[in-house]
């Protein structure tokens, strides 16, 4: 899940420009705002985006980022229901539209899509960045209150993506009990920090609750294996860093690592991966280490080395959230 996406290209088109005449410090500021809102505990009952300037700077510096773990967990899905393709999608808390973009880099053709958002500043921004986007040139943004009024049309996939923790524990249940009535197909993201782990699992029960099976990352529908508490499941998708990264968190390097945790489920016929890598190989001399999530409910470390052939270079070209093994063998 680690390699840039050419994927990501034509969003960073359109996001270029955008932060042209917004003074650099105010950014920063917004960029600071958000990271806290971001990372913080708190629920809020207002939209975190507030006005023109907090949205710009969010976009430019999480749009990306959103985009690439929403698209890793996408296509974690996809490889699960391999015949499935979403005729209509609805995305909760979509805010600017970064997974609305994520879907139509996984799954090709036009259907229609749906953005619903508290914060208006958000999604007009949204609309004007989808106008670049021939797949989301229809796209409906409709202002709505994400919580217990929460209401979702009928459509076959339902994106939560970085929306559960700006929520009470009351209104997040609302939203995946939503979810899970309005499609066979939900798919939610939170940020990869034990809070955020959390939230997936706490959303994972509901879904299960609701009938629904797991597509990924899970191997199984059972409960997971980690010790709450002493662990936390999530994965890393790697983000080309922007200008407005360097300037806010300093740093030479090109890119940085997104980390995310996330559920997958449906109601549709699924294939899981027979195993997860659920940490980053760990490549040794003549043998790969792998950390594994495996279908009989239990975390287990398999250690692959030369003597298994095809298998170990296969295992030294795995990354972190890939399924194990390969299809192939």
């Amino acid at each position: 899940m680690n390699a840039p996406a050419p994927a990501a290209e034509p969003l960073r088109a359109a996001l270029a420009g955008l932060l042209d005449g917004l003074p650099p410090k105010a950014a920063a500021q917004a960029v600071e705002r958000l990271i806290a809102n971001y990372r913080g505990t708190t629920p809020t009952h207002t939209p975190v985006l507030r006005d023109r300037s907090d949205v710009v700077a969010y976009a430019a510096y999480r749009m990306p980022a959103t985009f690439e773990a929403v698209r890793a967990a996408l296509e974690a899905f996809a490889d699960a229901v391999p015949e499935w393709t979403p005729g209509s999608h609805v995305d909760v808390g979509g805010g600017t539209g970064a997974a609305t973009w994520a879907v139509t880099a996984t799954w090709d053709g036009d259907r229609p899509v749906t953005v619903l958002d508290w914060a208006e500043p958000a999604l007009a921004l949204g609309r004007d960045l989808a106008a670049a986007n021939p797949a989301l040139k229809s796209a409906e943004w409709h202002r709505s209150r994400i919580g217990a009024a929460l209401t979702i049309e009928s459509t076959d996939l339902v994106t939560v993506s970085y929306v559960l923790g700006e929520l009470t524990d009351a209104d997040r249940g609302h939203v995946v009990d939503a979810a899970a009535a309005a499609a066979p197909a939900v798919v939610i993201i939170e940020p990869g920090t034990p809070d955020g782990y959390a939230r997936i699992i706490e959303a994972r029960d509901r879904l299960i609750g609701a009938g629904f099976e797991i597509a990924a990352p899970c191997p199984h529908s059972a409960a997971c294996p980690i010790v709450p508490g002493e662990d936390w499941c999530h994965f890393s998708a790697r983000v080309s860093r922007s200008s407005l990264h360097r300037q806010v968190k300093g740093g030479s390097l090109a890119y940085e690592d997104e980390k995310f945790s996330y559920v997958a489920a449906t109601r549709c016929p699924v294939t899981p991966a027979p195993s997860r890598v659920v940490r980053r190989p760990q490549i040794r001399k003549g043998q790969v280490l792998l950390d594994l999530c495996g279908p009989d409910e239990a975390l287990h470390r398999e250690t692959v080395t030369k003597r298994h052939g095809p298998l170990y270079r296969a295992a030294r070209d795995a990354d972190w959230g890939d399924a194990w093994p390969p299809e192939a063998d």
